[in-house]
């Protein structure tokens, strides 16, 4: 019973506010299990086809929208009826995505990974509204938004000649790495201090200082002896 109530994706919610990424999950998974062809209009697949996507369907429903559609047995007609109600989040998410993406800085975040987070959560939310981002937008928002102070690095990067957005962000994880570590050493030693001893000298040290003081001790004892 745990395998039948598991669910291979979030299931779509009565408010629809994932309805975009739903989509593009259930289209995925039912043409992976040979069924991408029972919700598309004048469809002919067999009746089998259409129950198994039927309970796909369903099994990825909220509870609410379940209990909405019952009288529903065709896969075509309730992906239909569900676009015709939720569609209209393309047109929430896309001005929204689109500021997000018009106001996108690298200089705006404190690490390099932060904004290659927020790049492709942006640009997925296009994608998902029909706006795909090119490799060499990318690109271009990633050079033109470093920080002015950084002027002569954002060069030396575009005369690298990358043509993919994963290659650049590669060089300069690499590059925000090394540089943290650089500063990491500088704070723990800073330029121009001296070492810390080491452990074993510091012992062989202390211990030649033990016996100088045991033979001092030694020859006062002897002399107020003799005195």
């Amino acid at each position: 019973m745990s395998n039948l109530a598991k669910l291979e994706f979030v299931a779509l919610d009565i408010t629809g506010n994932n309805y975009l990424s739903w989509v593009l999950d259930a289209e995925i998974h039912l043409d992976a299990k040979g069924l991408g062809n029972t919700i598309k209009e004048n469809n002919t697949a067999t009746s089998q086809d259409k129950a198994k996507a039927m309970i796909f369907l369903c099994h990825h429903l909220h509870e609410g929208l379940k209990a909405e559609y019952l009288t529903v047995k065709e896969p075509q007609i309730l992906w239909s009826n569900h676009k015709e109600r939720y569609d209209h989040q393309k047109t929430v998410i896309l001005p929204k995505a689109r500021y997000d993406w018009l106001h996108l800085r690298l200089q705006d975040f404190k690490s390099v990974s932060e904004y290659n987070s927020a790049m492709f959560r942006i640009t997925s939310q296009l994608k998902l509204c029909g706006e795909k981002t090119t490799d060499a937008e990318m690109l271009e928002k990633t050079y033109s938004t470093f920080h002015a102070n950084n002027v002569i690095l954002q060069t030396q990067y575009r005369e690298k000649g990358f043509t993919k957005y994963s290659e650049l962000i590669s060089c300069l994880l690499v590059a925000e790495q090394n540089n943290e570590l650089l500063m990491k050493n500088h704070e723990s030693r800073p330029t121009g201090s001296t070492p810390f001893p080491e452990a074993n000298a510091t012992s062989h040290s202390g211990k030649e200082q033990k016996a100088r003081d045991h033979a001092s001790s030694r020859g006062r004892g002897r002399g107020q002896g003799r005195g």
